[in-house]
């Protein structure tokens, strides 16, 4: 994955894409999106893997960028998953640095090692050169986003994965595309998220995040007070974002009567 552009996975056979962005459960949604392909995936790399989606899947998918999926918006579906970016940061850091002996090489380019401590994490991860920085930490709305236009037309939060997951499906449905199962759980690693307020206790470290992921506070998570994110506890509950419903049930509609 590194520090590869091309956020979305572009499905042949079928007209849509999905934006991965890590640390966003994007580890189960790959192994639901896997059932989709009709031909059994050659070699033995995991789904997870980028490479996976360019190589293994007999031609059935490509990775692409922002700009190439937006081009597809009239034809194609289009969906992702964002996440809390104090808890998206921490998670990456849990996982990436404390618990891998050795961390990913566009990390360690970054300046990033192992057991290294929290402050000094996001001080370099927040003054990173965009250019450089890996995946795991990149801004959510830089992979999601291409000319300030969101991408996908329908986005939905980790925090709600249940029902959003749920609207997901009925969306697709309406599409016209096949419906996706249960989303499984995969590399749950954390339980509770009151590390969150332990790990941010300087409003230097605060104010760092904030500039680095204004984007993505403000589209997607802008209902919600900085406090409210840093305290880690189940946010009230919003529908996810979404465009396009309208024509999507105009279509339907269409073909019905035709």
């Amino acid at each position: 994955m590194s520090k590869s552009p091309r956020h979305f996975i572009l499905f042949r056979d079928i007209p849509l894409l999905y934006g991965r962005v890590p640390k966003v459960a994007n580890s189960s949604i790959k192994a639901t999106l896997c059932k989709l392909l009709n031909q059994k995936p050659t070699g033995g790399i995991k789904t997870t893997s980028d490479r996976f989606w360019r190589e293994n899947t007999n031609g059935e998918t490509q990775l692409v960028t922002p700009q190439q999926a937006r081009r597809l918006r009239g034809s194609h579906f289009s969906f992702s998953f964002v996440r809390n970016p104090f808890d998206r940061i921490v998670a990456a850091y849990n996982n990436k640095i404390l618990e891998i002996d050795d961390v990913p090489l566009p990390m360690k380019k970054m300046g990033l090692h192992h057991g290294m401590a929290f402050d000094q994490f996001i001080e370099i991860v927040c003054k990173a050169d965009p250019e450089l920085i890996d995946n795991h930490v990149r801004p959510q709305a830089d992979m999601l986003l291409a000319g300030n236009k969101l991408v996908p037309k329908f986005v939905g939060r980790m925090e709600h994965m249940t029902d959003h997951w749920r609207r997901l499906r009925r969306r697709m449905k309406l599409e016209g595309l096949p419906t996706l199962g249960a989303i499984p759980q995969k590399n749950v690693r954390r339980e509770g998220r009151s590390d969150i307020r332990v790990l941010f206790h300087s409003i230097a470290l605060i104010d760092m995040v904030i500039e680095r992921y204004q984007q993505d506070l403000n589209r997607f998570y802008g209902d919600y007070s900085i406090d409210t994110l840093l305290d880690g506890q189940p946010l009230n509950k919003l529908p996810p974002l979404q465009r396009g419903v309208v024509k999507a049930k105009k279509r339907q509609r269409a073909q019905v009567n035709a």
